[in-house]
């Protein structure tokens, strides 16, 4: 008889799990440890500012936090970033949704193998895992020599190729799951290759490009606002107010 296959969980983190991005964390808990200098938050306010009001899309301030992120990593001693980022991770874990911090007790309850694919840094992904019980993670790689960060990424494919990702762990598990019953969430179109792969496909709070996609394709969408969560159907898009 063969074993039964597993159901797969996979999901996004910032802004599907985490109600913020880790990415911009990392730079504000850096900048207060000492890592980062002041003026890194200056360099990414005139952004932040923006997104705040409104004028420009989020995708441009992170972008910005990005930059500035590997503008200073270089010199970096990795024990101290590894420490930074539990102590961020052990201040605000819980800071995430209700729909989907509840979703991972379910499915972990039920037997489901959970997994992470997430473009923030492997470091501090790992932390986040760890507290929520997850199987196996991956985050975005960056090079590391005689315990110092380079600056240069090693490997961004969690961030940029998530499709990737997930075919190289499906190959390292060896027809372990069972796809067809499997349930993937996530927020932003970088997320469409893993929804793709899955029975059961979430877009959460997602971005317009995602939002148009997983209503062509009939795809569970599912908004949390407040204390109140919206399981969509049927909807129009309202393109000005």
């Amino acid at each position: 008889m063969k074993p039964t296959k597993r159901r797969l969980a996979i999901f996004d983190v910032d802004g599907t799990i985490f109600r913020w991005s880790l990415f911009i964390e990392l730079v504000d808990g850096f900048v207060e440890e000492g890592i980062f200098p002041k003026k890194a938050h200056e360099e990414i306010g005139e952004d932040y500012q923006l997104w705040l009001d409104r004028k420009i899309h989020y995708d441009i301030f992170l972008q910005k936090t990005i930059e500035t992120y590997f503008k200073y990593l270089k010199g970096a001693k990795y024990v101290d970033v590894k420490r930074i980022a539990k102590k961020i991770i052990a201040q605000k874990k819980d800071r995430v949704y209700r729909f989907t911090r509840d979703l991972i007790k379910r499915l972990k309850s039920k037997g489901y193998f959970l997994l992470i694919i997430s473009g923030s840094p492997t470091y501090i992904v790992e932390e986040f895992a760890k507290s929520f019980g997850f199987d196996a993670w991956y985050g975005s790689e960056y090079e590391v020599k005689e315990g110092r960060f380079t600056g240069a990424p090693a490997n961004r494919d969690a961030a940029f190729e998530k499709g990737k990702v997930l075919e190289e762990f499906l190959e390292k598990y060896k027809n372990r799951f069972d796809l067809k019953k499997s349930i993937a969430i996530g927020d932003t179109t970088s997320d469409i290759p893993i929804l793709e792969a899955v029975g059961e496909p979430i877009a959460f709070d997602p971005e317009k490009k995602l939002l148009l996609h997983a209503k062509a394709e009939g795809w569970r969408i599912v908004l949390e606002r407040k204390d109140v969560i919206y399981d969509i159907r049927e909807f129009d898009i309202i393109k000005k107010v």
